[in-house]
C-alpha cells in the first residue's frame, strides 16, 4: 500500500513539474512569486494570531497570573476565538463620520504593514523581491502606515480619536528620523541598500554583527521601533487612561481587527528588521566555531538559515512584551523631548565617529583598504 501511494505521488510530482516547466518564463516567474507571497502572508498572519497568545501568557506570568487557558489545550485556542468574535460583530460606522475614510483607514495601516515583507530575506535565497534599494522601500512603506492613524482619527469625527491621530502623528515623525539615520549607519557599514547584501556582510560569526560597532544606533533603532509601533511604554496614542481609546475609539468588529493585525504584523516587522540590521538576519551565532564543525551532532548550529531569524524575531517580540509588562507609559512631553533632543543628536553624533572608524579601518571597515 505504501508502495503504491509513492508511486502515485511521485508520478503527480513528475506530472506537475512537466507542466509547470513547459510554461512560458514569465508564467513560471509569476507562479513562484505568487506561491512565495502566499507562504509570507500565512506565516505573517500566523504569528499575528500566536503573538497575542504569548503577550497574554507572558504578561500574565509576570503579574502572577495563568494567562489564557479556556479555549483549548493550554489556550492555544484564544486567538481563534478572538478573531471569530471579531468577524461576527457589527461594524458600527457613526453618523456624523467620513464613511469611505473610516472604512479605508484600517486599511492604509495593514497594507503597508504586509507590503514591507516583500523585501525581507528570510535566508540567503528565499525572498520576494530582492531589489537593489530594499532599504529605501522599506522605510517609505513604513512610513506610509502613519496615514490610516490619522484618517481614522480625522474620519470618525470624534475629538478623542483626532487627538489620539495627533499624538501618533508627532511621534512618528519624530521617531522616523532617528531610525533613518540609524540606517544610515547600517548602510555605511554594510557598504549597501539591499538587505541581503547587509546580511552577507555580517557573515563569520557573531563578532562581525552591526551591533557591536553600532551599538548607539541599534537601541536608538529598536527603541524608535517601539515607538513607531505605538506599543507601551509609547503607546500615547491610545493611552486608555486619558483618550479612551485614541485612533480606533469608535472602530468594532473587522475593522477593528485590521488595526489589531497591523499593530502586530508591524511589530514582527520592526523584530524581524532590527535582527536583519544588527544581528546577522539568518547568519548562525556560532558560525565559524571550529570545534563545534568537528562534532557532527553539533554542526548544524553552524548553519544559518530561516529557524535563527525566527529566533531572533522571537527574542525581540518578548522585548516588546516585557516593555507592555513592565514600564508605565511616558508622558507626551517626555516622548518627543526624547525622540528629539536625544536620539536624533546621538544619531548624527555616531555617523560622525562612524566615518573615523571608517578612515582608520576599525570594525567592518577593517578589511575594505581604504
Amino acid at each position: 500500500m505504501l508502495d503504491v501511494m509513492t508511486n502515485y505521488l511521485t508520478s503527480w510530482i513528475d506530472w506537475f513539474l512537466e507542466v509547470f516547466y513547459s510554461l512560458p518564463n514569465w508564467l513560471q516567474y509569476l507562479t513562484i512569486t505568487t506561491w512565495k507571497i502566499i507562504f509570507v502572508m500565512i506565516a505573517v498572519i500566523l504569528i499575528v494570531a500566536f503573538s497575542t497568545y504569548f503577550e497574554r501568557k507572558v504578561i500574565g506570568s509576570m503579574q502572577g497570573r495563568v494567562g489564557p487557558n479556556r479555549v483549548g489545550p493550554f489556550g492555544f485556542g484564544q486567538p481563534f476565538a478572538d478573531v471569530i468574535k471579531l468577524l461576527i460583530k457589527e461594524v458600527v460606522v457613526p453618523s456624523q463620520s467620513n464613511r469611505f475614510l473610516f472604512v479605508v483607514a484600517p486599511l492604509l495601516s495593514l497594507i503597508p504593514a504586509l507590503a514591507t515583507w516583500a523585501v525581507i530575506p528570510l535566508n540567503d535565497w528565499y525572498v520576494i523581491a530582492n531589489i537593489n534599494a530594499g532599504l529605501l522601500y522599506v522605510l517609505a512603506l513604513t512610513s506610509i502606515g502613519v496615514y490610516g492613524v490619522i484618517l481614522a482619527g480625522w474620519a470618525t469625527n470624534s475629538k478623542y480619536a483626532l487627538l489620539g491621530a495627533m499624538r501618533s502623528a508627532a511621534q512618528i515623525v519624530a521617531y522616523e528620523i532617528a531610525m533613518g539615520f540609524a540606517l544610515v549607519g547600517v548602510v555605511m557599514a554594510g557598504g549597501s541598500l539591499n538587505l541581503g547584501d547587509l546580511v552577507a556582510a555580517q557573515s563569520g560569526g557573531m563578532s562581525n554583527w552591526f551591533f557591536l560597532p553600532l551599538f548607539p544606533l541599534f537601541v536608538i533603532y529598536w527603541i524608535s521601533g517601539v515607538a513607531e509601533t505605538n506599543r507601551a511604554p509609547f503607546d500615547v496614542a491610545e493611552g486608555e487612561s486619558e483618550i479612551v481609546a485614541g485612533f480606533h475609539v469608535e472602530y468594532s468588529g473587522v475593522a477593528f481587527a485590521v488595526f489589531f493585525l497591523a499593530e502586530y504584523a508591524n511589530m514582527a516587522l520592526i523584530a524581524t528588521l532590527t535582527a536583519i540590521f544588527f544581528l546577522g538576519g539568518w547568519a548562525s551565532p556560532f558560525e565559524g566555531w571550529a570545534f563545534l564543525h568537528d562534532v557532527s551532532w553539533l554542526s548544524w548550529l553552524t548553519v544559518g538559515g530561516l529557524p535563527w531569524l525566527f529566533i531572533k524575531m522571537c527574542i525581540f517580540m518578548y522585548v516588546f512584551f516585557w516593555f507592555r509588562a513592565t514600564f508605565p507609559r511616558y508622558r507626551y512631553d517626555q516622548i518627543m523631548r526624547l525622540g528629539w533632543k536625544v536620539f536624533i543628536p546621538v544619531t548624527i553624533i555616531w555617523i560622525c565617529v562612524e566615518m573615523l572608524m571608517a578612515w582608520f579601518q576599525i570594525g567592518p571597515w577593517s578589511e575594505l583598504g581604504i
